[in-house]
């Protein structure tokens, strides 16, 4: 089927995040005409918005270009006013299934349309799994010391020389937890066990720091205060008592959820944690033509920098996987 076929798409971006995005703006300036379905709002079991995670975000300070910080909210605008800029076409809706088995592709969308293209870039992203208790999000949401990733956050100057709590119990929550001790008075493991599941060297490395404290047995009942968090409500996981302890910031580190169930059936390569697997040193999944970038398919870093730097690659491995089958 000839490029010329307006029907069928040169290549569909699915996601909306720093690697969408940046996919969008490479993919523009190619002349592909790329279609970005960008996602529609959800709210349950946590919000999800077209933009990402940083949708969520209010200080970035670690992203380039931007000396003084910028609003999470604030640099996804750029990005997509960026995009448009060289043609990105938007559809605000959601991909909700993917026939991969015949070419052209097909993309079931929310609206019940199906769009046929050539070629899918995946950058649905992933979301963090919360705690469910009460406060949390809303403190999340409003920029009031609750957090997914202090690798983003914990360097900001409103946590430093606080106390700081960290829940969870797996090497990411102790590599998160090493890392918060460079700037808190002292930071606070909370476990729900009475032993964590990180490798025993990520303990030791967290373990050796003179203001480490991990808090056996205890999970977080509900988060304290009203414009910024003031404390959490404990509960012990044997005895049930309940008590309060002061902390200046939380870090929620018990994993990320990759958005990949509209793939289900469509024959893509998911790692064991759900992920999108790739080639090695590239974006392409097992099926040729289809690409992925971000955090749905990078379980590790999980940075705006690291997922705009793939958008980047899977839109060149795009644009070159098009030229080879004389799709211009």
């Amino acid at each position: 089927m000839s490029a010329a076929d307006s029907t069928v798409e040169r290549v569909v971006i699915i996601g909306s995040g720093p690697a969408g995005w940046t996919a969008a703006i490479y993919a523009a300036r190619a002349n592909l005409n790329p279609l970005c379905i960008v996602g529609v709002p959800r709210s349950d079991p946590a919000p999800v918005l077209p933009g990402g995670q940083l949708m969520l975000t209010t200080e970035v300070e670690n992203y380039p270009g931007f000396p003084h910080g910028v609003t999470g909210p604030e640099l996804m605008q750029h990005f997509r006013a960026q995009a448009e800029r060289f043609g990105t076409r938007i559809a605000d809706e959601d991909v909700v299934s993917c026939d991969f088995a015949s070419r052209p592709f097909a993309l079931k969308t929310s609206e019940g349309r199906t769009v046929h293209t050539h070629s899918v870039i995946i950058a649905t992203g992933a979301t963090a799994n919360w705690l469910g208790v009460p406060n949390e999000l809303r403190l999340a949401q409003s920029g009031g010391g609750v957090s997914a990733c202090a690798v983003c956050d914990g360097a900001l100057p409103v946590y430093r020389g606080k106390v700081l709590a960290v829940v969870g119990g797996g090497d990411t929550a102790m590599e998160e937890a090493t890392y918060l001790t460079k700037f808190a008075s002292k930071v606070v493991v909370i476990h729900r066990r009475e032993s964590l599941r990180a490798s025993k060297a990520m303990q030791q490395r967290f373990m050796s720091q003179p203001n480490a404290e991990v808090m056996w047995n205890t999970r977080v009942a509900s988060v304290l205060g009203d414009e910024r968090i003031t404390g959490l409500e404990l509960e012990d996981t044997v005895t049930g008592a309940r008590s309060t302890m002061d902390v200046g910031g939380l870090f929620v580190a018990i994993g990320h959820s990759p958005a990949t169930g509209f793939l289900k059936g469509a024959g893509i390569e998911l790692d064991d944690a759900g992920y999108v697997s790739l080639r090695t040193r590239s974006s392409a999944t097992n099926i040729a033509g289809v690409f992925a970038a971000g955090d749905v398919a990078d379980a590790h870093y999980r940075q705006a920098i690291t997922a705009a730097g793939m958008g980047c690659q899977a839109a060149l491995e795009c644009e070159r996987w098009l030229g080879a089958q004389g799709i211009h």
